[in-house]
């Protein structure tokens, strides 16, 4: 997950760890920064290293379900279970939140997907700095989606990095980093729940090394890197002139947020679960168009004389149906057009 970043798009500064302090390297005091659900298996993995949070700063509460009541992020709800001292504020920017800090003053700052600017005052409060849980293989794929970035590439590994944050996104030195293979059909939402819990386990294992002052840092080549921005909605919208495996590629990258959506007969239509097929000749038309139903799924014509084969799709508000009993429901007829 990308470190904090100021109004430029790059991220406060701090210095590299374990040298702020070499006489005192014990790490008594740690504060965390989080929100989402990404974020608790580092938090897990620090309490039972005996390691909690001193302190836990996290979003503010938002209105969400039908009756719109103000629900705590997933971060702030597991540290008031605990009896962890947990802080919301609307900035945290503030005197107020900032002396809070200076007041505790912190060993080490862990960010894991905090989703807040940090201003310079915050990132030198901490002893050690802060250090920061990132889901790429770094200088790849610096920024907000990383897990979504890789898998629409089609990169067969990824992994996860813990950095020391610096002014520049992401580009701090690596203090640890280690590789996973991409798993056969992976979703975004698979992947991330693998990478945070071995993401959590390397950070603890961080935090030890820079205790006992054995953390080797190495410099990232910017030359090197890439950048992926933040995922928007219009994204998931399908583009049938990219190939077969780059729509498959979508599919996978945007679930379970924010889906790949068509339309057809004028109404959305998602694209649940689909993969690349071959269709005994190269097909001619319009990208697209239904081909055929065939080994339980619909042919589409993509890009490239591809062949898209969907398997599960859903109407807003309906349930997921699979590709046979949709043709079935629909009456669905060769030639048919997807939008």
């Amino acid at each position: 997950m990308p470190a904090e970043k100021g109004p430029s798009g790059k991220a406060s500064g701090t210095k590299p760890a374990g040298k702020r302090s070499p006489r005192k390297r014990k790490i008594e005091s740690i504060v965390f920064f989080g929100t989402p659900e990404f974020a608790l298996p580092t938090l897990e993995a620090l309490e039972a290293a005996r390691r909690t949070p001193a302190l836990v700063v996290s979003r503010p509460a938002k209105a969400a379900g039908r009756g719109r009541k103000a629900q705590d992020p997933p971060v702030a709800a597991w540290a008031k279970q605990r009896g962890v001292e947990v802080v919301q504020p609307d900035s945290v920017r503030g005197e107020g939140f900032l002396g809070k800090l200076r007041d505790l003053a912190p060993d080490l700052g862990v960010v894991v997907a905090f989703g807040r600017i940090f201003p310079a005052e915050l990132l030198e409060i901490p002893r050690l700095g802060l250090i920061n849980l990132h889901a790429s293989l770094l200088p790849k794929y610096r920024g907000a989606s990383p897990i979504q970035a890789a898998l629409a590439a089609g990169e067969k590994k990824t992994g996860v990095t813990i950095m020391q944050v610096e002014e520049e996104l992401d580009a701090g030195p690596i203090l640890a980093q280690e590789e996973v293979r991409v798993r056969l059909h992976e979703t975004a939402g698979e992947l991330s729940e693998r990478l945070a819990e071995i993401g959590a386990r390397l950070l603890v294992e961080t935090v030890a090394e820079l205790e006992a002052g054995k953390v080797k840092e190495r410099r990232q080549r910017d030359e090197s890197a890439s950048y992926s921005g933040t995922v928007e909605k219009e994204q998931g919208r399908v583009n049938w002139a990219l190939d077969a495996e780059e729509l498959y590629n979508l599919i996978r990258a945007y679930d379970p947020w924010p889906g790949m959506t068509a339309t057809f007969r004028g109404e959305p239509l998602k694209i649940v679960w689909a993969v690349p097929m071959t269709w005994e000749r190269a097909p001619i038309g319009e990208t697209g168009t239904y081909l055929g139903l065939r080994q339980g799924r619909l042919a589409v014509l993509a890009g490239g004389s591809t062949i898209l084969g969907v398997e599960e799709l859903q109407r807003p508000g309906k349930s997921v149906v699979r590709a046979s009993d949709f043709v079935n429901g629909e009456r669905l007829r060769v030639g048919e057009q997807f939008a």
